[in-house]
């Protein structure tokens, strides 16, 4: 990636310098990193009826949406915090 490259070409070649408000410059990146790492991407998926079924009355259970619980199960799948 283009962008990849310019950060190396960066770290290997340019002069730091100071930057003149620090913490406003945190408090940005902040916001650009939690802004980018929290975008949701929709999806079409087909799963069983009766998996459905259960996925939503666990849901109501949980008091949460039953997107936000597949989603919530993929992700801890994902990062490994989930039987595999």
């Amino acid at each position: 990636h283009d962008e990849e490259l310019e950060i190396v070409d960066f770290m290997e070649n340019a002069i730091p310098q100071s930057v003149v408000n620090l913490n406003e410059e945190v408090k940005q990146l902040k916001v650009s990193v939690k802004v980018k790492t929290s975008k949701r991407k929709p999806i079409n998926l087909r799963l069983l009826e009766s998996d459905l079924e259960s996925i939503k009355t666990e849901a109501i259970r949980e008091g949460i949406p039953y997107q936000t619980l597949i989603g919530s199960i993929l992700h801890k799948y994902i990062k490994g915090n989930l039987a595999r």
